[in-house]
């Protein structure tokens, strides 16, 4: 708790200064760069709230789930098969595997294995995925450097708070705005943060890294033209992790940089933002978690369609309804997801096709949303042909940016309607420790066995008492 003090005490100063008017003391305080670090040094040691804590591990398993799951997905599988050709020293697991390799290796493959589909987390506001880079790269080099589950807990904390506070800084608007996918430049940054914590690098080694990664930060909005989702799991997750991981790696082993790449000339955000508001990487750290604020989807589907489901199944339960008694369907969206998510190649990502398969079948599970035949049966077809989607700039709301409207007129003229605000699973409807597990079950039993599975929940319920994260290995690999 004293570190976490003399952060906030720091991180006040220079509003303090401007106060007082204090020209010259203003000029030697500390930048962006030096707050940064020095608050990621303490938060290592900083004690988490009880809600921080339970939301933490709810995410740490979500994305266990999406990592094992995605193990036997092409783009994991394609990740995997990549990965073992590199060989090098066994540090880290794969998951869903039988062998290891470095971390850096291993933290790309199991980063693309996380967004092999749509079923890591998402932060609606910025539109990062921080679960698919974080932990993957917190399980890395928690397991090579035999670090605690409380160690592992605050660094994947850290690292979702340097996920979103990157975007924030540079504007998450603008970032999409120049072409730039928002997920992919995130990512870097919060893979450092999770490295970093756990490779316990100084202050200064820090302020190294964030310049390593800051050189790294990359990704691109073409990530949309990808039909087999595996240049976007790269792109998502694992590229960020990757990089996180190479920027700690190489600082630990001796590799000096600059030590102030968030301040003054040539800075990281005037570089990637028209207009930057750089404060906003260390705004209310320590007291403000983004491990809380991230949604856990309900759904293996693209985020903008889990409001979308969520109206269509809650309609379909309330008025009976059917493919027989259904004339049309018009879903609204936020203008910014029709290019996501309108007639994607890709079933998970393909929002008429899946409210029709709603419909029909009443749910939509993990196998139906990633079922490619689907999007060819004749009785699915038929009630797609009456799903029309239509941006509506009234659902571009700051507080709600993944809202929808669903509105179907029956074979008798009537209309019914609903509008899903916050769909299950964000912070404003959030999931319970069960409906978390009841996900995570379905995720991991078909690919490691039932047995493992409970075993795996149960000890992700409990990670703070683990005194090493390499323990979680035979619950993970093949």
């Amino acid at each position: 708790m004293p570190s976490r003090r003399r952060f906030l005490q720091s991180a006040g100063s220079v509003a303090a200064l401007v106060a007082t008017g204090g020209r010259a003391a203003l000029a030697a305080s500390p930048g962006v760069t030096e707050r940064l670090a020095r608050y990621m040094v303490a938060a290592r040691d900083q004690e988490l709230p009880e809600q921080v804590l339970r939301e933490c591990k709810h995410r740490i398993l979500d994305t266990l789930g999406a990592m094992v799951s995605g193990s036997r997905m092409k783009p994991g599988e394609m990740a995997l098969k990549y990965v073992r050709t590199l060989g090098g020293d066994a540090q880290a697991s794969v998951v869903g595997s039988d062998f290891r390799t470095t971390a850096v290796n291993a933290a790309l493959a199991n980063a693309m294995c996380a967004h092999a589909d749509e079923t890591d987390d998402f932060e609606p506001v910025t539109k990062a995925h921080p679960g698919c880079s974080v932990v993957p790269t917190a399980l890395a080099i928690g397991e090579r450097e035999h670090r605690s589950g409380q160690d592992f807990i605050r660094a994947v904390t850290l690292g979702y708070d340097l996920t979103c506070r990157l975007l924030m800084a540079l504007g998450p608007d603008l970032v999409r705005g120049s072409h730039r996918s928002a997920e992919g430049t995130s990512s870097t940054f919060g893979a450092l943060g999770a490295a970093a914590s756990l490779a316990q690098l100084d202050e200064k080694g820090t302020r190294y890294a964030i310049s390593y990664s800051s050189q790294q930060v990359s990704g691109l909005w073409s990530w949309v033209k990808d039909k087999d989702h595996i240049e976007k799991a790269f792109d998502f997750a694992g590229m960020g992790a990757r990089n996180g991981v190479m920027a700690v790696d190489m600082v630990k082993n001796g590799l000096t940089g600059v030590d102030d790449v968030l301040d003054g000339t040539h800075n990281l955000f005037i570089a990637l933002s028209s207009d930057p508001k750089p404060e906003e990487m260390v705004k209310e750290l320590g007291s403000r978690f983004y491990v809380t604020e991230t949604a856990i989807k309900t759904f293996s589907v693209g985020y903008p369609i889990q409001s979308p489901l969520d109206a269509m199944l809650t309609l379909r339960k309330q008025h009976s309804l059917t493919p027989d008694n259904v004339r049309s369907i018009l879903v609204k969206l936020p203008t910014d997801a029709m290019g996501i998510v309108g007639e994607s190649a890709m079933p998970d990502v393909n929002c008429q096709h899946l409210v029709a398969v709603a419909l029909v079948k009443g749910a939509v599970s993990f196998n139906d949303s990633h079922d490619v035949a689907l999007m060819h049966d004749p009785k699915i077809l038929e009630q797609r042909a009456k799903v029309t989607l239509a941006g509506d700039k009234a659902l571009m709301d700051p507080a709600a940016p993944r809202g929808a409207v669903v509105e179907v007129t029956l074979t008798d003229g009537k209309k019914v309607e609903h509008f899903t605000k916050y769909p299950p699973g964000t912070k404003e409807n959030p999931l319970s420790t069960e409906a978390v597990a009841a996900k995570t079950r379905d995720l991991i039993a078909p690919v490691l066995g039932s047995d493992r599975a409970e075993k795996l929940i149960d000890q992700i319920g409990n990670l703070e008492r683990l005194d090493d994260v390499g323990k979680l290995r035979p619950l993970l690999t093949a």
